[in-house]
């Protein structure tokens, strides 16, 4: 005769006598736990003081900090992801106490609360990590990550555009002044008889020069109402010229010294990512990201808007010395950052760096020993102050140049 299997009870709807533990259903070596008791350990005051007092009651800091931050350990970023984890998730449950949190909450926090102090919630915990013994703060490991904007990606502004369209504009604004006799006028007014400047009536055409222009271009249509090319003259400058400049003006402040930027980003420039899915070399907006580690614990990190690892080295030390009052011991970085403006910078810093040039590895092949082109392979003769190419002939000396880097570093 066949047994019946047996099954273990099964009462979904049991009622509990006494209500559930939920600090026993989580282990004591969990992520969890970690979080919470690191920030715990934390000067969390900086936090406290971003919240003016008054009004309603607010969630407290302490607690939204760690459900950020555990959130994020957990690798989930989304607003509503972590409202809906506060509401069925067991860990962020223990974590907020049971309170469960809305979207809205969490992107007020992150957005109003924690700007302009992630870098001492930052600090705090290397802080941490060197009081517990698990960095020393001597080898820092330098690398850069180039991360795709969210933004449009033909929403492209370019700097050399924005210059060459603006010098465009200057000319005809000066050329319909000109022809309005204008600029013949104030010229003849401030000058008399003695030689212009290279600026024509010595003022620099903008948008603030145009708006004087359209001023006086009002004056003398009261003196002369029936002026058709006066009156030309204002359409053009009130519906395409002043805008046009106005626009120029504004693109070129949010460019700096940047060569592009995203009209849905503007803080996002365009950049070659190594997820190049079309295999074209498509520009893209992004950011160069640049994160320092040790004992595999990141230590130091910086957002930057230039291409190139070479520039942003410099700055990245910069904001880790501010933040920590000194730099690591030993500075490790690949041959992306080898630059004679990184190499003295590390120098005048006094600390040890291990960075290789950025020809390192090319130099190390059999093509680039025997290419005769290339100076590194030229033989210097001392006593006639000249070098001997690769094809034997004489090179001497004829002309020093200097080249200006995008950084502004002459050399």
């Amino acid at each position: 005769m066949k047994k019946k299997a047996a099954f273990k009870v099964y009462a979904q709807h049991q009622l509990s006598l006494l209500p559930i533990d939920i600090d026993r259903l989580i282990p004591e070596n969990h992520m969890v736990r970690v979080v919470d008791r690191a920030i715990e350990s934390m000067n969390t005051q900086p936090l406290f003081d971003r919240y003016p007092g008054g009004g309603t009651s607010a969630y407290n800091p302490v607690m939204m900090l760690k459900v950020i931050i555990y959130a994020y350990a957990d690798k989930i970023y989304s607003s509503r992801k972590i409202a809906k984890a506060t509401r069925e998730n067991i860990n962020f449950m223990w974590l907020t106490g049971n309170v469960q949190l809305d979207f809205m909450t969490i992107n007020r926090f992150r957005s109003e609360r924690l700007k302009g102090i992630m870098d001492d919630i930052f600090t705090e915990v290397v802080d941490l990590l060197l009081r517990e013994g698990y960095i020393k703060f001597e080898n820092y490991f330098l690398d850069g990550t180039k991360i795709e904007a969210n933004a449009d990606k033909y929403s492209w502004v370019w700097g050399k555009n924005t210059a060459r369209y603006k010098e465009k504009l200057k000319k005809k604004v000066q050329e319909r002044l000109s022809a309005i006799d204008m600029l013949e006028q104030e010229e003849a007014e401030e000058y008399g008889k003695s030689d212009l400047s290279e600026m024509g009536n010595g003022k620099p055409i903008n948008s603030e020069s145009i708006r004087e222009a359209a001023g006086k271009i009002d004056k003398r249509l009261a003196e002369t109402p029936g002026d058709i090319e006066l009156k030309r003259a204002k359409r053009a400058i009130e519906k395409d010229y002043l805008p046009r400049m106005e626009k120029y003006e504004k693109q070129q402040e949010i460019l700096q010294e940047r060569k592009s930027y995203s009209k849905t980003d503007t803080g996002a420039t365009f950049m070659r990512m190594k997820e190049d899915h079309m295999k074209n070399g498509q520009l893209k907006p992004g950011y160069n990201v640049q994160i320092g580690t040790e004992n595999q614990f990141v230590t130091g990190f910086s957002i930057h808007q230039r291409p190139g690892d070479t520039s942003c080295m410099k700055p990245h030390l910069e904001h880790l010395k501010a933040l920590h009052g000194k730099l690591p011991a030993n500075i490790i970085a690949d041959a992306g950052y080898g630059s004679e403006e990184n190499y003295e910078f590390l120098e005048s810093e006094q600390v040890e760096h291990f960075v290789k040039y950025n020809t390192f590895h090319k130099e190390k092949s059999r093509k680039w020993q025997k290419d005769a082109t290339r100076v590194q392979n030229w033989y210097y003769v001392k006593e006639r102050d000249e070098y001997i190419c690769g094809y034997g002939r004489y090179l001497s000396f004829c002309i020093k140049r200097t080249k200006k880097a995008t950084t502004g570093m002459r050399a």
